[in-house]
């Protein structure tokens, strides 16, 4: 159980049945001690956020959730198939659970699924991942500053700025949330 206090970003609680992830959290001190704590929480398994605001001594019940290291197998345009790499145990997420993760997903790949109830609801991205430019257009001589950026298309698919050194077959790291360049690989 916790406490409206104990709500910091990332915190797992669950609402009406439904295992959620606080996202926002802000705390407002009131008089004589008391206070509000308002927060946005996303359900992990509709991915709806929601606006919630508890007081003083509520308690929140913590959702039971795991984690589980599964290898990712392929996807066939709406379902995502995983298999337990211990287990052999195979699974599949739909397109819309697995979101915007399907730009980072490789196969073979090994990734974080969320079970509640032992149903997967979730899949958790590592915060960056290492991915091969499949294509990107040759820097222009002279051109190649790290503050002019370009398109490249990685393996996965997804599109992404990199800065103008960069080339066709270099690996590089990508920010998951952002979808950032970070670095290359060296």
């Amino acid at each position: 159980m916790y406490g409206p206090t104990d709500l910091k970003k990332n915190v797992l609680i669950t609402l009406d049945g439904q295992p959620y992830k606080v996202v926002e959290y802000s705390q407002k001190v009131m008089g004589r001690g008391g206070s509000i704590v308002n927060v946005k929480v996303k359900n992990l398994i509709t991915g709806a956020l929601l606006p919630k605001t508890f007081k003083g001594q509520e308690k929140i019940e913590a959702a039971d959730v795991a984690n589980r290291s599964v290898q990712y197998l392929y996807a066939d345009g709406e379902k995502f198939y995983f298999m337990d790499p211990e287990s052999f145990e195979q699974f599949e997420l739909s397109a819309e659970l697995v979101g915007d993760g399907k730009d980072f997903l490789k196969e073979g790949e090994t990734v974080e699924i969320q079970f509640y109830n032992d149903a997967p609801i979730n899949i958790v991205l590592p915060k960056n991942v290492w991915l091969k430019v499949d294509y990107t257009e040759t820097a222009v001589k002279g051109d190649t500053s790290s503050s002019i950026v370009k398109d490249a298309k990685l393996e996965t698919g997804v599109t992404v700025k990199v800065p103008a050194f960069i080339k066709t077959g270099d690996v590089v790291s990508i920010d998951t949330e952002t979808y950032a360049y970070r670095e290359r690989q060296k």
